[in-house]
C-alpha cells in the first residue's frame, strides 16, 4: 500500500488531504455550534453557479466560484442579521439560485465541459502544488485567526445576542467566519466535489460532539477523526480503485453510527 508514496500526485494528494482535513473540521466545528450545517450545502450549491458562469466566460471556474461562494455567505448573513430573515429560508434561496445559474451557464456554454464531473464529485489525485499552497496559506490564516479570536468565536457561535450585550464584535466575527467557510468551500471542491462537501464538513463534527460538549475538545476530536478518515479515504480508494471522496464519506459516517452506537450502549450501562 506504502509504494504509492513514490508518486508525486499521491504525495500530493496526501498533503492536500491533511490541510483541509484539519481546515474544514475547524469550520465545521463553528458552523455546528451555530447550527448552520445548511449553509455549507447553500454556499456549496451557490458555486455551482460560479463555476457555470466561469466556462462560459472563459475565466478560471474556482475563481468565480469563490466569488460566488463569498457573495452567497455574505448575503446569508447580512439578510439573516439585518433583514431579520430565517437563515434556514434564505440558505435554500441561495442553494437554488445558485443551481439554476450554473445549469443555465453551463448549458449555454459550446461543447461539452470536461472537469464539471472533477467539481460535482471531486478527484483528490488532481491535486497539484499550487492547491497544496493555497491549501496551506489558508489553513494557516484560519489557525492565526482562532489563536487571537477563540473566545469571541466560541461566544458569538453559542450566544450571539449575550455577545451584542456584552460588546463583542459580533458582526466582525460572524462575516469574517462567513467568508472564511466560503474560502473553505472553494478550495475544497477539487478535493471531494460540491455534492459530497456537506459530509466532510459536517460528520466528523458530529462524531465528536457525541462524546465532547465543549467547543476546544470537540474541535480537537473532530479534526482526529477528519484526519484519519480521510487519510485512510484516500489509501482505501487508491488501493480500490474508487473515487477516494466517496470512501472518504462513507468512512466518516461508519465511525460516526459506531461512535452514536457505542455512546448509547455506554450511557444504557451506566444507568442500569
Amino acid at each position: 500500500m506504502f509504494e504509492f508514496l513514490d508518486y508525486s500526485f499521491f504525495r500530493y494528494a496526501l498533503a492536500g488531504v491533511v490541510l483541509i482535513a484539519i481546515s474544514a473540521a475547524m469550520i465545521g466545528t463553528y458552523i455546528i455550534t451555530r447550527r448552520m450545517v445548511a449553509i455549507s450545502g447553500g454556499v456549496t450549491h451557490a458555486c455551482f453557479g460560479g463555476l457555470g458562469l466561469g466556462y462560459f466566460l472563459g475565466i478560471n471556474p474556482v475563481i468565480m466560484a469563490g466569488v460566488f461562494a463569498i457573495l452567497s455567505s455574505v448575503g446569508v448573513e447580512w439578510m439573516s442579521s439585518r433583514l431579520r430573515l430565517r437563515e434556514d429560508s434564505v440558505i435554500a434561496v441561495v442553494w437554488a439560485i445558485g443551481m439554476a445559474i450554473g445549469v443555465v451557464f453551463v448549458f449555454m456554454t459550446p461543447g461539452y465541459v470536461p472537469e464539471l464531473n472533477s467539481f460535482l464529485f471531486g478527484n483528490i489525485l488532481t491535486i497539484t502544488p499550487a492547491d497544496i499552497v493555497a491549501f496551506a496559506v489558508f489553513t494557516l490564516v484560519l489557525t492565526v485567526f482562532f489563536i487571537f479570536n477563540y473566545d469571541r468565536i466560541v461566544i458569538c457561535a453559542f450566544d450571539r445576542d449575550f455577545a451584542s450585550v456584552i460588546h463583542l464584535p459580533v458582526r466582525f466575527i460572524n462575516y469574517t467566519m462567513t467568508v472564511l467557510t466560503a474560502i473553505c468551500i472553494v478550495l475544497t471542491i477539487r478535493l471531494v466535489g460540491v455534492m459530497l462537501l456537506m459530509s466532510m464538513l459536517s460528520l466528523p463534527m458530529m462524531t465528536a460532539e457525541v462524546f465532547f460538549k465543549r467547543f476546544k475538545p470537540m474541535m480537537i476530536a473532530s479534526v482526529g477523526v477528519s484526519l484519519v478518515c480521510s487519510v485512510a479515504g484516500l489509501f482505501i480508494g487508491t488501493l480500490v480503485d474508487v473515487p477516494c471522496s466517496a470512501i472518504i464519506v462513507i468512512i466518516m459516517a461508519c465511525v460516526f453510527i459506531v461512535a452514536k452506537i457505542s455512546s448509547t450502549v455506554l450511557i444504557t450501562r451506566r444507568r442500569g
